[in-house]
């Protein structure tokens, strides 16, 4: 009888400093391979698995960090209730094949007290940036300081922060920083809704809800890309959310995917993406959708 060959797959390491981390890091810059970073918050779902897979695929060694950031969460805003197990985000990275967790403490990331350091910019100021003043700021400087920590070859982040995406990717050009940023692919459920760590807060008719946001920003792109205006195509997306139970809807633009400015009228030469962000319950849902030409 041929003997069975019973495959171990190793226990992923968990680590709380950067001294710490770089002991396990080191050995692999020394031997040349490629470092991938993911960061998050925790609360992992199949968007974040995706993340971790894209990772796999472009770089030999895999570092997460789990980090509930402060100084991107304003007054008022769910900071100390937002979704925490870090025993099960460990076995999920386990499965996903993460070769590093980097989980800090506040004091860890900020020793000189969280006090944001860098600004986004411009960018950082509008939709999002708008209706959460100094998020952004919050964002660059943990993940400029997660930067430094982990020392990584290249970054993955969701495309679903598509805001969050294009700061980060200006901060690393202003900061020179020598890491490249990999945008992945929002993954969604089966009828449309984003994947979100804050999805955790719906109800179950809140969950029922919840897809028209996407559904409604893909009418938006269409109706852009078919030539209509997007100020009315604004206007009747954010009557849509108000009938469905969204309430307030913070915003639905229609903007250039470069720089976020507001676009009137679709034009090839012009990549565009809607995005939105409306309160449906306890939750804060934002979602985006690029503009594909007909």
């Amino acid at each position: 009888m041929p003997k069975i060959k019973k495959v171990i797959k190793e226990v992923i390491k968990t680590v709380r400093t950067q001294s710490e981390l770089g002991v396990q890091t080191g050995p692999w810059k020394a031997a040349g391979h490629k470092i991938g970073l993911v960061p998050t918050m925790g609360a992992l779902h199949a968007g974040h698995m995706a993340l971790v897979h894209q990772a796999k695929k472009v770089c030999d060694k895999v570092c997460v960090t789990l980090f509930v950031n402060p100084t991107q969460f304003g007054p008022g805003e769910d900071f100390n209730s937002y979704p925490r197990d870090e025993e099960k985000d460990r076995a999920m990275l386990q499965d996903a094949g993460a070769d590093i967790l980097y989980a800090p403490s506040v004091g860890e990331m900020y020793p000189d007290g969280t006090t944001a350091s860098l600004s986004a910019g411009e960018l950082g100021s509008v939709l999002e940036g708008a209706f959460r003043p100094g998020h952004f700021d919050g964002v660059a400087t943990v993940v400029e300081r997660l930067f430094s920590h982990t020392n990584p070859h290249a970054a993955f982040f969701g495309e679903k922060d598509y805001q969050q995406l294009q700061v980060i990717k200006q901060m690393t050009l202003r900061q020179k920083t020598p890491v490249e940023i990999i945008g992945v692919p929002t993954v969604r459920g089966t009828d449309g809704l984003a994947l979100s760590s804050r999805n955790e807060y719906l109800s179950e008719s809140e969950r029922g809800i919840a897809p028209v946001l996407y559904q409604t920003i893909s009418g938006v792109a269409d109706g852009f890309a078919g030539g209509q205006p997007s100020a009315e195509l604004i206007a009747a997306a954010v009557e849509k959310l108000g009938l469905a139970g969204f309430d307030p809807v913070d915003y639905v633009a229609v903007v250039d995917a470069k720089n976020l400015k507001p676009l009137e009228l679709f034009s090839p030469d012009t990549p565009a993406r809607v995005l939105a962000a409306a309160k449906l319950g306890r939750a804060r849902l934002i979602d985006n959708i690029a503009v594909t030409a007909p």
